[in-house]
């Protein structure tokens, strides 16, 4: 079973583009959905977040807006927060592989939207970029309700920079080409991942 980390920096189109490996038949792991459901009340993430950081917890379950405010800009904040999410995460994710295998499945996907900024690269065998062109990426970033220039720089602050990300895939799907056009790249990426002897004769093709 192949095991292809899916990335890119916010706005890039990541989330369309998992929904897309999905529709070809490819089993999808939401590592921002598993948070969502480790945060949520009951959730195993709530006692621990809340003794790091007393008052982020509302009616049981964590509150993004309070947790975001009590972690951004502060690198150590951050890094205990992670190390209390990750290992929750990590354990997830062990069912999603289990039901995969189950299922039969030779490529599954992880969507991790910080895989760089954590060295999941080193657990995958190979990484998706999903990017586009850097204006684009701002309208469709500003465009989203409570979003502003500063939280928009805040957020690509803490991110491993575009070209950066592309340089280190080992493929990169452009969703600057539209719906129809990155559909095609993920389908063109799944026939190289089951042909190996090709993937290996095109080298960087398929930047």
């Amino acid at each position: 079973m192949i095991v292809v980390g899916l990335t890119g920096s916010i706005g890039m189109g990541k989330s369309t583009t998992a929904q897309m490996f999905i529709a070809e038949g490819v089993p999808v792991y939401d590592s921002d959905a598993a948070v969502h459901a480790l945060y949520a009340s009951g959730g195993a993430a709530v006692a621990p977040v809340e003794a790091a950081f007393p008052g982020v917890v509302v009616d049981g379950a964590i509150d993004r807006a309070r947790l975001s405010a009590a972690v951004m800009g502060d690198s150590e904040a951050l890094a205990v927060l992670e190390s209390i999410v990750h290992p929750l995460v990590g354990a997830h994710r062990i069912g999603f592989f289990e039901d995969a295998r189950a299922q039969g499945a030779d490529i599954v996907v992880l969507d991790i939207p910080l895989l760089y900024e954590t060295g999941g690269e080193t657990k995958v065998d190979k990484v998706v970029v999903v990017s586009a062109p850097a204006d684009l990426q701002r309208q469709r970033v500003l465009a989203r309700p409570g979003m502003d220039p500063a939280k928009f720089e805040a957020i690509l602050a803490r991110q491993t920079p575009d070209a950066e990300k592309r340089a280190r895939a080992d493929f990169v799907i452009d969703t600057g080409r539209g719906l129809e056009g990155a559909r095609d790249q993920v389908r063109d990426i799944l026939t190289r991942l089951r042909a190996p002897a090709s993937l290996e004769d095109d080298g960087e093709a398929a930047h």
